[in-house]
């Protein structure tokens, strides 16, 4: 994750309503594969202004067109767009790096999400998950009441969240291994001949981790996912 990237903390909620603004639909609800496309440039480094852009750019693009018999969506009409204008900032010298924040989460928010999240997985009942929520609740007294190295922290959350994912998917049947595929297909075939092959392989990994921590009834970790 960039310096700059891991400042967006917001980085979901801002693509989400800047998407939803765009389209001029407020209430329209993002799909498992935007969700997945998402986070996939989160962990790519794509940065949020980019991202942003790109939303703009690909909408005016569609407004110019002299038929738009139908509406954009998903958010993967977008990903060419996206992906020029984060190569654009990158090969720009003016590119300004986001400012710091030295408090994104009260300590008081970062505590009741950690022990929401370990609540959440001994929820599941599931005893291959227990080691986890452990890990959690040590986090969870180990945090300092005045300052919290947010990066250290993520990392650490990013790394149970792994583990999480990887026992999850170790105690997942055959067929429902296989329905989450064949959905991943169903979304993603409109979009394959927009995307290059690395962004479909890193966009196929978060739609499938996705789909089995919800399958499991699971959490996701990262302070990213804190609202």
């Amino acid at each position: 994750m960039s310096d700059a990237g891991f400042n967006y903390f917001n980085y979901f909620t801002e693509i989400e309503e800047h998407f939803q603004a765009a389209r001029g639909t407020s209430l329209f609800l993002l799909s498992p594969l935007d969700w997945a496309l998402i986070e996939s440039w989160k962990n790519a480094g794509v940065p949020l202004e980019a991202v942003l852009r790109g939303i703009d750019l690909a909408f005016e693009k569609w407004r110019a067109r002299r038929s738009r018999a139908q509406m954009v969506n998903s958010i993967a009409y977008c990903a060419q767009a996206v992906m020029a204008e984060a190569q654009r900032l990158a090969d720009s010298a003016q590119a300004r790096p986001a400012k710091p924040e030295s408090e994104p989460f009260p300590a008081d928010d970062l505590m009741r999400y950690i022990e929401a999240n370990a609540a959440a997985i001994r929820a599941a009942n599931c005893a291959d998950f227990l080691p986890v929520a452990e890990s959690l609740d040590r986090i969870a007294a180990d945090l300092p009441a005045l300052s919290v190295d947010l990066e250290a922290l993520e990392q650490r959350l990013t790394v149970l969240e792994q583990k999480l994912i990887a026992t999850a998917r170790s105690r997942q049947s055959e067929d429902r291994a296989l329905a989450a595929r064949r959905d991943l297909e169903a979304h993603l075939r409109p979009w394959r001949s927009r995307m290059t092959a690395p962004q479909i392989a890193m966009l196929e990994a978060q739609f499938l981790d996705r789909a089995t921590l919800e399958a499991a009834g699971l959490p996701r970790l990262s302070l990213f996912y804190l609202k």
